[in-house]
């Protein structure tokens, strides 16, 4: 199922504003200190068909789960994964579920998360068109989109998105 990602208006948006976008305004975020460490374990393979090659070996081990500095450092280590960006924001409560099932549960082989703080990467936000938190977006070897979504809470769900 494809996801049409959120619009925001241009100009100043409210705190709880973005939290009812995020899907619950209630919810109090976790804190960096109750997620458990990151984790590139895999779990399970979804069973869908994986777009890339999977015989080319590189440093990154499949299932990944990383944030963007260190993909940033070597983007063609995971040229043989599926990468799809993850706008993450601390205060985002639907942002801290997903990183606390991908940090617990992994990610499917041949894909790679990569966490983008989305408070800060306003230049990866303006290159993608990214709008609000909690949006992923898959991308090829080169850093050109291929796919946008919002939504989704599991290293399993975003592999079924991209199949």
């Amino acid at each position: 199922m494809r996801r049409t990602p959120y619009v925001l208006a241009a100009g100043a948006v409210s705190l709880a504003v973005m939290l009812a976008a995020c899907g619950n305004s209630t919810a109090a975020p976790s804190s960096a200190a109750d997620s458990p460490p990151t984790s590139s374990a895999s779990a399970e393979p979804s069973g869908a068909p994986t777009r890339k090659s999977d015989s080319a070996q590189t440093e990154a081990k499949p299932g990944g789960y990383l944030d963007w500095a260190d993909y940033d450092k070597d983007p063609g280590a995971y040229a043989d994964t599926d990468v799809v960006l993850f706008f993450h924001a601390p205060w985002c409560p639907d942002c801290n579920a997903t990183e606390e099932s991908l940090n617990r549960d992994g990610v499917p082989d041949g894909l790679t998360v990569v966490k983008v703080d989305f408070d800060s990467s306003t230049d990866l936000r303006q290159k993608y068109g990214v709008t609000v938190q909690h949006t992923f977006v898959l991308i090829e070897p080169d850093g050109n989109q291929v796919e946008i979504w919002t939504g989704t809470r599991t290293g399993e769900a975003i592999a079924a998105q991209i199949s």
